[in-house]
């Protein structure tokens, strides 16, 4: 085997071609890339995934005339998971790499966001170039018209920029609808505040992974999917008593941190009760199929239930010094539930580690008397 070899790399991080085109990734070789090409272009012909693909084989073609050992793959991830997709990517270049005795890369992308995968790429193999493909289009302004409408209609896209500009435009709309204009705008700040916080630290990342897990139990009928649901519409009741209990506690020019903590005193227990819920579902699966994960998910259920008991009793002090004459609390029955919350927290707590202990106890008895034929 020739030892240097170079593999000419182009990466569909959103997985046009098995969404679009039903080709499954890798791709490897000349004759399977341009089929894949092909393949994809027949199906959404305005894909700039085809457009790097093409390019792969002729610096492929180039590569080879002037004499080099070369080969071409295609590299598919996730069009719903980011995270698993990328290590999918990972793994299929390990394995492609150690095949084939690759020993450097040229690296074809369509854009920006495929070259983010660029470190995982190089912690596999050496890239050699970058090769990115623009897409020529009309410098005209129809043709700027065009390029933004198919931008905007790109699912992704949407679900980027419209759908959180959509839903501060509905609260905001809400929110002066019934009488409230004076904290319109800092709703709206906030959740759109929240959701970039999300997006800047990949927790939306893990909405994907709860999503394909809420699937996979539909799919497999597991009990979790029913909880799963059930926690979801109890979730949406929490935030409209979240946002019920600002709007009748929330202290005019008093600042952020009674907002907050008036969200929380409305929410909290109905979030718990939503954690709760989801949580029994995954535990009575976790028993039924996956024994030897019950003890690391039994003590989850406390401490959803302690943080809420801490957060409300926390709640409840910080709008007790609000000076609110309605608010059922004071001072010193803010004083007070804040205590109780914390030493109610720390009981729980203990009460979730001890029977951890006893499940995890449980478990290893279990295992040891089970059947060889079962283990």
């Amino acid at each position: 085997m020739n030892s240097d070899r170079t593999l000419i790399l182009c990466i569909d991080r959103d997985d046009d071609i098995g969404v679009k085109g039903y080709i499954r990734s890798p791709v490897f070789g000349r004759q399977a890339c341009l089929n894949a090409a092909t393949t994809l272009g027949l199906a959404d012909p305005e894909d700039s995934d085809v457009n790097a693909i093409f390019q792969a084989v002729r610096l492929y073609d180039e590569r080879l005339n002037l004499g080099e050992d070369v080969v071409v793959a295609v590299l598919a991830g996730s069009g719903t998971n980011t995270i698993e997709g990328d290590r999918k990517i990972a793994q299929d270049l390990e394995n492609i790499v150690t095949t084939n005795g690759i020993t450097r890369c040229i690296l074809v992308t369509d854009g920006a966001e495929d070259e983010y995968i660029l470190p995982i790429i190089q912690s596999n193999v050496r890239v050699a170039s970058v090769s990115r493909v623009i897409v020529k289009q009309m410098p005209n302004l129809e043709g700027t018209y065009y390029i933004l409408k198919k931008f905007f209609d790109d699912p992704q896209v949407a679900r980027t920029f419209l759908v959180p500009l959509g839903i501060c435009m509905l609260l905001y709309a809400v929110a002066v609808l019934i009488g409230f204009p004076d904290i319109a705008i800092i709703i709206v700040v906030g959740v759109l505040g929240v959701y970039l916080l999300f997006k800047g630290y990949g927790i939306d990342e893990y909405f994907g992974i709860a999503i394909n897990g809420l699937n996979a139990s539909f799919r497999g009928g597991k009990v979790s999917f029913l909880a799963y649901i059930t926690a979801l519409f109890v979730g949406l009741v929490a935030l409209l008593m979240g946002f019920a209990s600002v709007l009748q506690w929330y202290p005019e020019d008093s600042g952020l941190i009674y907002i907050l903590f008036g969200f929380f005193y409305g929410s909290i227990f109905w979030f718990a009760g939503a954690g709760l819920i989801a949580m029994s579902g995954k535990l009575i699966d976790a028993y039924n199929n996956e024994k030897e994960n019950l003890s690391r998910l039994i003590v989850l259920p406390f401490f959803i239930a302690a943080g809420a008991f801490f957060v409300f009793g926390a709640s409840v002090y910080v709008l007790s010094l609000s000076g609110n004459l309605d608010f059922p609390y004071y001072v010193d029955d803010g004083v007070r539930i804040i205590i109780y919350g914390i030493i109610g927290a720390i009981l729980i707590t203990g009460v979730g580690i001890y029977v951890q202990h006893l499940v995890h106890d449980w478990i290893e008895q279990y295992f040891k008397n089970a059947p060889r034929d079962y283990l």
